[in-house]
């Protein structure tokens, strides 16, 4: 097979994970601790860490992306080019303007020497008015009068702008190279007080102005009705200055919090600077805005914003380090960048705290981190609902439960992982001498004896009699011809598994086999031997029975001292009392006995008294008196623990092995199928 790889670019179509998918990635978590909430939040956090195919990636390395992104930026970027390039214009636009004067110098001077030359002039040719004596002088005087103006510019960029602001150009090029400088720093200077104007600012002229500052004192009135307590009409005032404004913006918060994020671009960018960069590009900004009763509404409207929702919130500080310069436009565009990753990183890392994914603004990580990105999040965003939907969780209050369809589902996969296992290892095969008859039927065939169940294969007696009378027709049948299917039978059996769930379990981690091995033998039960019979019962200061359904809700902190081993076993054998057939209880523990009752009393005692012992080995002699077998598994290599279990065994005939919490599984099932299938002779 042959693979092609390329770049993600949004257009490729990759399967959706199914609900299955994703609670398998569950399972162990849920197995773990059995709050649904908690596994979603880690599956959040960490993604499903490769357990699909299809991997999911968690929020915690979407942020690593997001600042690995951030400081490229940084690195890139030299933002003290931003004053460089300013100046850059405005050197232009001032050698523009001598080579202008220059050129208009030297049209004269070619007037003047035309004249002298004699050259005739055409007939109706419109004389230039440097061929005019007068004129010419004046043109030189003015033109001695400018250049000297230009070579007394301040040294500084807001002094040759303020100067240049009130200077008449004799070079049009000139003058629109400054129209176009001015225009940009205007809208930026007015950015630095309220975004919206920037679109609306082309000059400083009165008539230009008039509409906003008729908007600011309108912005002011309704900011100082809502300081007030009042809830001013916002959609009047959306109505008549609306073009200064984003249509999607419906209300006055809405508006607030977008001019501060607005102003905190300006002011991000500010902070950014050296303080000398800062004090030259703030006061280049100040000579722009001369108006002095709109310089003063602003700096109202601004007073009043603080107040209702500070700007600091919004604003933050960038050390860029690299060499690629900026402009103030494209600075300021960078700053909004900037400050998008700013928002997107606290909206990923506020949905890993809980509160909530439905806030990462999927459109905005697309913008910023790509197409790639933006699909892991809506994967996210989509996983509890996949989960709802299929069935396998539902709320109840405020919390997410696991449903019986999903319950099963974990028992299915811990059965899997178990067997997978054993596939691996080769293990198991204990033999057996017990026979029966069922109904079972094997591939393997054998001729049929009086008694064996009449599942003929008739392919094989067919040729049986062939081959005794010979090729012809009709076939003719002996009763040695007939041929049936060996079968084997599955005994009906009433299992009670019981987990010790004392303190030492529990702070060894070791419940957390104990509760796979549960689901597994319950999943395995309902799909194999539905006539079977399983009951799980939790045993530690006192005993008590357990539903498979319940087991993934316990957690380590239900732990109780004690291991009242006796309890465990009484409450097993009235269990199993209900039923007839093969009975057997399988004990999972990590210690002997520390507790025992006596009249109805728990007494407990570590280390173990001989009347604990003696309690708990009266109860194994009444399980064997009722035909109930004992295995018991232990999960700890202590002596005490082997010398109690072997009087068990010796009592009972049950059988007592030593595994690890990794290997239990593979022995309690294995021993479990082993006493169900029996092969026929």
């Amino acid at each position: 097979m042959r693979y092609r790889y390329s770049r993600w670019d949004d257009t490729q179509q990759l399967d959706d994970l199914t609900a299955e998918e994703i609670l398998d990635s569950l399972s162990d978590e849920l197995i773990s601790d059995g709050d649904v909430w908690s596994a979603l939040r880690r599956l959040y956090r960490w993604g499903d860490e490769g357990a699909l195919d299809d991997r999911i990636p968690g929020l915690q390395e979407l942020l690593e992306k997001l600042r690995q992104r951030r400081q490229q930026e940084l690195q890139r970027h030299d933002l003290g080019s931003v004053l460089d390039d300013i100046r850059q214009r405005l050197e232009d636009v001032v050698q523009t303007e001598r080579q202008g004067i220059e050129q208009r110098l030297e049209r004269a001077r070619q007037a003047e020497q035309a004249q002298q030359g004699g050259q005739p002039q055409e007939a109706g040719a419109e004389q230039p008015p440097e061929s005019n004596p007068a004129l010419r002088k004046l043109l030189e005087r003015v033109a001695a009068q400018k250049q000297q103006f230009l070579d007394d510019l301040p040294p500084d960029t807001a002094g040759k702008l303020r100067e240049l602001s009130d200077y008449e150009f004799m070079n049009p090029d000139a003058a629109a190279k400054f129209a176009e400088l001015q225009q940009m720093l205007q809208q930026q200077a007015m950015q630095n007080a309220f975004q919206g104007l920037q679109q609306a600012i082309k000059s400083t002229r009165p008539e230009d102005l008039a509409p906003i500052r008729e908007m600011v004192r309108d912005l002011n009135e309704m900011l100082n009705q809502r300081m007030q307590g009042i809830e001013p009409d916002f959609q009047a005032f959306k109505q008549k200055h609306g073009r200064f404004f984003p249509e999607n913006i419906n209300s006055l918060d809405e508006l607030i919090e977008w001019m501060q994020r607005q102003r905190a671009q300006m002011q991000s960018l500010m902070n950014s600077l050296s303080p000398e960069q800062r004090a030259e590009l703030e006061q280049m900004m100040d000579e722009l805005l001369r108006d002095d009763a709109l310089r003063w509404d602003l700096a109202q409207m601004a007073a009043m914003l603080d107040q209702l929702m500070p700007s600091d919130q919004f604003s933050s500080q960038y050390s860029f380090s690299g060499s690629q310069p900026l402009g103030l436009q494209q600075a300021m565009q960078l700053m909004e960048q900037m400050q998008g990753l700013d928002d997107l990183e606290d909206q990923m890392q506020s949905a890993m705290y809980g509160r909530g994914l439905d806030q990462i603004d999927v459109e905005k990580a697309r913008a910023l981190l790509g197409p790639e990105a933006a699909r892991d999040i809506e994967q996210l965003q989509s996983l509890t609902q996949i989960l709802e939907d299929a069935g396998l969780i539902q709320r109840k209050g405020n919390r997410w439960e696991l449903t019986p369809r999903a319950i099963r589902r974990i028992g299915q996969r811990a059965l899997q992982d178990i067997f997978g296992r054993l596939n691996k290892d080769r293990f198991g095969g204990h033999q057996s001498r017990k026979h029966g008859t069922g109904s079972d039927p094997l591939e393997e065939t054998k001729p049929y004896a009086f008694g064996d169940p009449f599942l003929l294969d008739m392919k094989q007696t067919i040729m049986n009699g062939v081959r005794r009378g010979g090729v012809g027709t009709p076939v003719r049948l002996a009763a040695d011809d007939f041929e049936v299917y060996r079968t084997e039978y599955s005994t009906q059996s009433s299992t009670v598994l019981m987990i010790d769930m004392s303190r030492s379990m529990m702070l060894r981690g070791l419940f957390f086999s104990a509760k796979k091995v549960a689901m597994a033998l319950d999943s395995l039960i309902r799909g194999q031997f539905p006539k079977d019979n399983l009951y799980i019962v939790g045993f530690a200061y006192v005993a008590r029975e357990m539903k498979p359904a319940d087991l993934p809700a316990i957690t380590s902190s239900e732990y109780e001292y004690g291991t009242n081993l006796e309890h465990g076993l009484m409450l097993a054998r009235r269990l199993l009392a209900r039923h007839s057939g093969n009975k057997q209880v399988i004990v999972v523990t990590d210690g002997e006995p520390t507790a025992h009752l006596e009249g109805g009393r728990v007494v407990f005692n570590y280390p173990p008294l001989h009347e604990t012992y003696a309690a708990t080995l009266a109860e194994v002699k009444r399980c064997t008196s009722e035909s109930i077998t004992i295995n018991t598994f232990m999960l700890d290599h202590s002596p005490y623990l082997s010398a109690f279990v072997e009087q068990m065994s010796k009592l009972n005939r049950g059988r007592a092995f030593y595994a690890s919490p990794e290997r239990l599984g593979r022995y309690v099932l294995v021993d479990y199928l082993d006493n169900k299938r029996k092969l026929l002779a």
